[in-house]
């Protein structure tokens, strides 16, 4: 018995001992949950009562602020010819004024040619003086070379074709021979044979404007003498042509409408009027140059204090922030 009982004893005490050894274990954890919560909490207390400034390493949002930069591209070869463009145009402003002034007082010099009375033709003429007497009347007497015109064209007036008559003037003994632009005829008149009216015979008085020789430009194809086709009155072409000097003279005539339908109808030439015809747009120029140089400063202006909006714009913040 005594035996019996003493083998349950310790197999019962052996039963019990994990168990024991658990609780035991269980409370050791709890206390040591208990002291790190207390050492958290006193470390808590112990941060609370520091100050951010404490920290020397700590960098105040006040010193570094926050920049708003904008995110699209910068500026480039773009904002410099945009630049020069107001530059430019106001250069050629200023040119254009210029050009304003010499081209009044060009009109004003030969309209002051044109009051004058006109002046005889003298015998031989030097073609290098012919600059200074532009525009002046001169009258000169002769003989027409019908055999020897020539049709410039085609040229429009009043919204019809035709072409300016080009015929030589054969002066007195002595004389040289001149060529004479007569005036317009339309298209349907060109042969000579429906224009005998057109086709003064004998002696002639042709009054009308000493005129420099014309200059060609780049769009006007060259003429084809040996095919008799005229596109622009070339003077020294037309002069060896013809054996003349290369004097140009343009006959003029009162302008008239009831005259000039009967000289169109009959297959005459009609004259140009007495008047200076060059164009004088360089106002317009002035304006148009100054504006586009005025509105381009105001667009450069615009785009370089144009504002980041909110699609555009963002906030970087300073990487020294901690």
């Amino acid at each position: 018995m005594r035996s019996i009982f003493s083998v349950l004893q310790r197999t019962a005490a052996t039963s019990w001992q994990p168990q024991i050894s658990t609780v035991r274990s269980s409370r050791a954890v709890f206390r040591l949950d208990s002291i790190c919560a207390k050492c958290r909490r006193q470390q808590i207390r112990f941060t609370s009562n520091r100050q951010l400034a404490d920290d020397p390493r700590w960098l105040s949002v006040v010193d570094h602020p926050a920049r708003i930069v904008r995110t699209g591209r910068k500026h480039g070869p773009g904002l410099i010819i945009l630049a020069l463009i107001p530059i430019i145009s106001f250069a050629l402003g200023t040119w254009q004024v210029q050009r304003l002034d010499w081209k009044t007082k060009l009109i004003a010099k030969f309209e002051d040619r044109l009051v004058k009375p006109p002046l005889p033709l003298p015998p031989r003429i030097d073609p290098d003086a012919i600059s200074e007497f532009d525009y002046r009347k001169v009258y000169a007497t002769g003989h027409f070379r019908h055999d020897q015109e020539m049709l410039i064209g085609p040229r429009m007036r009043e919204g019809h074709e035709g072409f300016m008559v080009v015929t030589p003037l054969e002066r007195g003994p002595g004389a040289s021979t001149v060529l004479v632009n007569r005036g317009w005829i339309s298209r349907k008149m060109m042969n000579q044979k429906d224009r005998a009216d057109g086709l003064p015979k004998g002696e002639v008085t042709v009054e009308g404007l000493l005129r420099e020789p014309w200059k060609k430009n780049m769009f006007t194809p060259e003429n084809k003498p040996e095919q008799g086709k005229f596109y622009f009155p070339d003077v020294y072409q037309m002069a060896e042509l013809t054996g003349s000097q290369p004097v140009w003279i343009e006959e003029t005539m009162v302008p008239d409408m009831v005259e000039a339908f009967n000289r169109e109808d009959n297959g005459i030439p009609i004259g140009r009027a007495a008047e200076v015809n060059l164009r004088n747009n360089h106002s317009q120029y002035i304006f148009t140059w100054y504006g586009l140089s005025l509105a381009t400063s105001i667009m450069m202006w615009m785009v370089v204090r144009k504002r980041p909006n909110e699609v555009t714009r963002r906030v970087v913040q300073n990487r020294n922030w901690s």
